[in-house]
Parts: C-alpha cells; sequence; structure tokens
C-alpha cells in the first residue's frame, strides 16, 4: 500500500512578509517628512505625545500601504518589479493582509485621536482613505493623472505632524503638503520611464505608457520648474529663515537641472540609456530628506 499524500497546509506568514506589506522603503520618508512637520512647528511638544503622532502616521501609512498591495496583488504578480512581494509570491494569504491593513489603519486613527488630536486623527484618516480607496482603486488604473491627482496621499504627513503639535492649520503646514504633492510627479514619472515595461504589462496607465517619453519627460520638467519657487515660498513668505531659503535654492536648483536633462534626452529604453531617469528618480530622495532637515535645522538653529 502507498501512503496518501497529507495535503499541504500554509504555514503563517513570517513576521518579514508583514512588514513588507507595510513598504519600510516609503514608510521610512512618510515618518521622516511627518516627524519634521512635528519639530518645525513653532511651539513645544510634549515628547511623548510627540512620539504617539509620528508611530500613529508610521502604523497608518503601513495600513495603507498593506491594504494597496491587498487590492493589487494581481497585478503585483504581473510586474517584474513587484512580483516578489508576500501576495503575489503566494507567502500570504490576502484576507490576512487585507485584515492586518484594517486593523493597523483603524488602530492609528484611534490612538491619534484619543491622545493627541481628533484633527490629526482626521487627517490621517484621510491620508489613509486617498491612498488605499480613491488612488489604489480608483485613480491609478484609470487615468494617467493617477500620480498627479494621487500625490496628496503622501503629502499629507507633515501636515499631520504639524497638526499634532500646534493643533492648527497655518500656511506653512499647507505649503509642505503642496511641495510633497508638486514633487510626487516627477520623482515617480522618473522611475515609470524605466519600468515602463512592467505598467504595460499590467496594464496601469502611467504617463509614459499612455503619452509616450518624451511627454512625460516635458511634464517632469514642468513640475520642477513650478516646485523651485514652491519651495522658496517659506522663506520669501518669512515662515523659515536663511538657512533653509539657501537650501531649498540650492537643491531645488539642482533638481531642476536633473529634470531638464531628462527633457532634452532621447534615449532609448534600454538600461544604459536612462541614465539620467535613474539619476532623478535617485537624486529626488535624497532631495526631499535634505530640504526638510533643512527646514528643521532653520527652525532650531536660526529660530
Amino acid at each position: 500500500m502507498t501512503a496518501s499524500a497529507a495535503p499541504a497546509v500554509p504555514l503563517p506568514a513570517d513576521w518579514r512578509d508583514f512588514f513588507a506589506l507595510t513598504k519600510p522603503r516609503v514608510m521610512s520618508l512618510v515618518i521622516f517628512t511627518g516627524l519634521c512637520g512635528l519639530l518645525a512647528a513653532p511651539v513645544a511638544i510634549d515628547p511623548i505625545l510627540g512620539f504617539t503622532a509620528i508611530l500613529c502616521i508610521a502604523v497608518g501609512a503601513g495600513g495603507s500601504a498593506a491594504l494597496n498591495q491587498w487590492w493589487e496583488a494581481d497585478l503585483d504578480a504581473q510586474m517584474k518589479r513587484t512580483a516578489q512581494r508576500p501576495l503575489p509570491a503566494g507567502r500570504m494569504d490576502r484576507t490576512v493582509a487585507r485584515d492586518f491593513g484594517i486593523g493597523l489603519s483603524v488602530g492609528s486613527v484611534l490612538v491619534m485621536g484619543l491622545a493627541v488630536s481628533w484633527l490629526a486623527a482626521a487627517i490621517l484618516a484621510l491620508s489613509i482613505i486617498y491612498y488605499s480607496v480613491v488612488y489604489t482603486i480608483w485613480l491609478k488604473p484609470r487615468t494617467p493623472q493617477n500620480i498627479v491627482i494621487g500625490g496628496g496621499a503622501g503629502a499629507f504627513p507633515p501636515m499631520i505632524g504639524w497638526i499634532a503639535a500646534t493643533g492648527d492649520v497655518t500656511l506653512m503646514p499647507v505649503l509642505l503638503f503642496a511641495i510633497i504633492f508638486f514633487w510626487t510627479p516627477p520623482h515617480f514619472w522618473a522611475l515609470a520611464l524605466f519600468v515602463e515595461t512592467d505598467y504595460a504589462k499590467a496594464g496601469i496607465p502611467m504617463m509614459p505608457v499612455v503619452a509616450g517619453h518624451q511627454s512625460t519627460r516635458r511634464q517632469i520638467l514642468v513640475y520642477a520648474v513650478l516646485l523651485l519657487p514652491l519651495t522658496m515660498a517659506p522663506f520669501w513668505l518669512g515662515v523659515a529663515g536663511w538657512l533653509y531659503g539657501i537650501s531649498a535654492l540650492v537643491l531645488s536648483g539642482l533638481f531642476l537641472l536633473l529634470a531638464l536633462r531628462v527633457a532634452v534626452f532621447r534615449g532609448g529604453a534600454a538600461d544604459d540609456d536612462m541614465r539620467p531617469e535613474k539619476r532623478l528618480f535617485g537624486f529626488s530622495v535624497i532631495y526631499l530628506f535634505a530640504l526638510f532637515a533643512m527646514l528643521v535645522a532653520d527652525r532650531f538653529l536660526i529660530g
């Protein structure tokens, strides 16, 4: 007699897979800009409440990222860049991922409201819904403007941090929101230019897929041009000092120069031909970290 094979029972997902669902690389930028918004506010905040606010921003961002991956598991499986994520790789059940995302999202909003501020909690809830529903479900599969409109989701953290510290909305957090909003299209379109085939294969209407490379490059330049005066606005309006002003001018000037190189480039789709796009994408991350770091340095060193 031959023993019958026992049915395979999937093991519980590893903790690293749950961590991967939160998109830790993206979360690091969310945490940093949220922290900068909190520290740049012209008030003193209790360290415990400040830590709680940043933790809630991080957990909320992780929850919305998990919901994004739950919804897009089939799309992720079609793209080389995302095929090894926990869901498309088969290391986690989709229902578990969904419940994990909902739990993180709801928990972060409740803790933010009860411990810090219900206004900050409301904006946090709006950011989660904006990313996991408005962007992921509605915008991304339907329009090449998905990144432009959906950029608001990633622009909320510094505003939330500022509100957590001050309890209200003033001009400065609106400017910080606008800076990230206008930074997002050139940042993501630079990435989309050298992973265009992935998006095309999955049927996602990213700008390079729908409008072509040259149109995308021109639009990257337009947003980079608009970004420069926008980043200078806090200095011009007197809500940030000269240290931030000089830093913003230099950083945004370099960003614009790299965007110009992308705009005039006429290379192909091979890896060696996409160096201007890769340089812009790499610098765009450093740019945002450095810009917000200089805002905080200006607050504490210059006053």
